[in-house]
């Protein structure tokens, strides 16, 4: 389904891999004092995702439209959350965050998304909303000829500053591979978080993984450790693989360096944050969150409300886990590629894949 910016609703082949063992000074004299140069300030450390994300959830069922949008402070750590009324301010500085008053609301910038989905719909790129800039970011990878490219642009300047347009490089793609962790239709996904209902363990993976094939396997060719059990692809992009066998399937994300850590919780997001990615191809690489509510127009078609991020991934990590410390946030969809440590990688937000499914992690 299409969101508004308001509606914001891994332990990458863990199962597999764990259970199956998944001054310069100018010249001349002068007699006024030498300054004391000013320190580079250092950026704070990562907030505590569990606390930033109670946080960021009371204040967003408090203020609604009133707000177009958190994300976390680089250098104070503080949860910064964007306001078009002194009222709501009040109500962000009595909750113990930080309000910055903005041009555009929720409204104006549902619009601007609205206007770019009618208008300007074309395979390769992506767009969502940047609070810290109280804009609509559009990527657009080399694939956007310029024709489309200036398609783009016209519509953006009709917008009053509401969205701005960056090329980049590489091609926006959803990141199946064929090769090792779990394998489907001649296909290599990543898994996400191991989850539950009623006793029953599943894992979740990406839908456009699990609409390629009903039965996965823990190596190619291998005997299936899980069945399909459910599948969203395009519009969404998740999916949910019953276990066949439940032995050693822990709850917790392979670290690819002998560690795993244990999840206990699910949220959304928040531009700014520090995440982690774990998938099969890349293991763990690290990023911020640059942008949420993300519509990607892929290829094979469009996925609505997922978050960006600046993490590396590569083709096989589809499905992965995307998390903060012990908080599950997502589930890898794709990107436009990766250079040197600076990243485009995508996900799913976890927590509408847990309550479409009735399950959760542990």
């Amino acid at each position: 389904m299409r969101r508004t910016t308001r509606a914001r609703i891994g332990l990458s082949a863990l199962l597999v891999v764990a259970s199956l063992g998944l001054g310069a000074t100018p010249a001349g004299a002068s007699d006024a004092p030498t300054p004391t140069p000013t320190p580079t300030p250092t950026p704070a450390p990562a907030p505590d995702a569990a606390r930033l994300h109670t946080l960021d959830a009371a204040l967003d069922r408090t203020l609604g439209d009133d707000s177009a949008g958190t994300y976390v402070d680089a250098m104070t750590g503080r949860l910064v959350v964007t306001v078009t009324s002194d009222a709501a301010a009040a109500k962000v500085l009595a909750a113990g965050a930080t309000p910055k008053r903005v041009r555009r609301g929720a409204g104006r910038l549902d619009a601007a998304m609205a206007a770019l989905e009618n208008q300007a719909k074309i395979t390769g790129t992506s767009w969502g909303l940047d609070p810290r800039t109280n804009q609509i970011a559009v990527e657009a990878d080399s694939s956007v000829t310029a024709r489309d490219m200036a398609r783009l642009r016209k519509v953006a300047a009709s917008l009053d500053g509401a969205v701005r347009v960056t090329r980049v490089p590489g091609v926006l793609k959803r990141e199946v591979a064929g090769g090792d962790a779990v394998y489907g239709g001649g296909s290599r996904c990543s898994a996400a978080f191991n989850v539950a209902r009623n006793g029953v363990r599943y894992f979740l993976t990406a839908g456009h993984c699990t609409n390629i094939s009903s039965s996965w396997s823990a190596t190619s060719g291998g005997s299936s450790i899980g069945v399909r059990a459910g599948s969203s692809f395009p519009t969404n992009d998740y999916g949910i693989v019953r276990y066949t066998t439940t032995s050693n399937t822990a709850g917790r994300v392979n670290l690819y360096n002998g560690g795993y850590q244990d999840i206990a919780s699910a949220a959304d997001a928040v531009v700014g944050q520090s995440i982690r990615k774990s998938g099969s191809t890349t293991r763990v690489t690290s990023g911020t969150v640059t942008a949420v509510n993300v519509t990607v127009n892929y290829s094979s078609g469009p996925v609505y409300g997922m978050v960006r991020t600046t993490a590396c991934s590569a083709g096989g990590d589809s499905g992965g886990a995307h998390f903060a410390g012990n908080v599950a946030l997502g589930i890898h969809s794709g990107s436009s590629g990766c250079s040197g440590t600076n990243g485009s990688a995508i996900h799913q937000p976890v927590r509408e894949a847990l309550a479409a499914y009735g399950v959760n992690v542990y």
